[in-house]
């Protein structure tokens, strides 16, 4: 199992977040992209359809952070101001 560097608020503004203006605050569902970007980048869909189709669980460690950032989109997603760099690692698990 390979593990990758998940390698986000490295500028202004992602790709994901083009749509949106730069004065705008962020909302509830840009933090549910970034969460759904993060679980991407691990694979986790993957292991899950692995597990569905063959039986074989999926690795403790992929269940466990697509848990945590999960947990972490939902934290973000409730405060009453979202920071403007929600996308930093400084915020996720890694």
């Amino acid at each position: 199992m390979a593990f990758r560097v998940i390698e986000g608020g490295l500028s202004a503004r992602s790709s994901a977040f083009a749509g949106t203006t730069d004065d705008a605050p962020p909302t509830q569902e840009d933090v549910l992209r970034e969460a759904e970007r993060r679980i991407g980048a691990i694979g986790y869909d993957r292991w899950r359809n692995r597990e569905a189709v063959t039986g074989i669980p999926a690795p403790r460690e992929i269940k466990y952070l697509a848990m945590q950032i999960g947990y972490v989109a939902e934290a973000i997603g409730r405060l009453t101001d979202i920071p403007a760099d929600f996308h930093s690692d400084v915020y996720w698990p890694a």
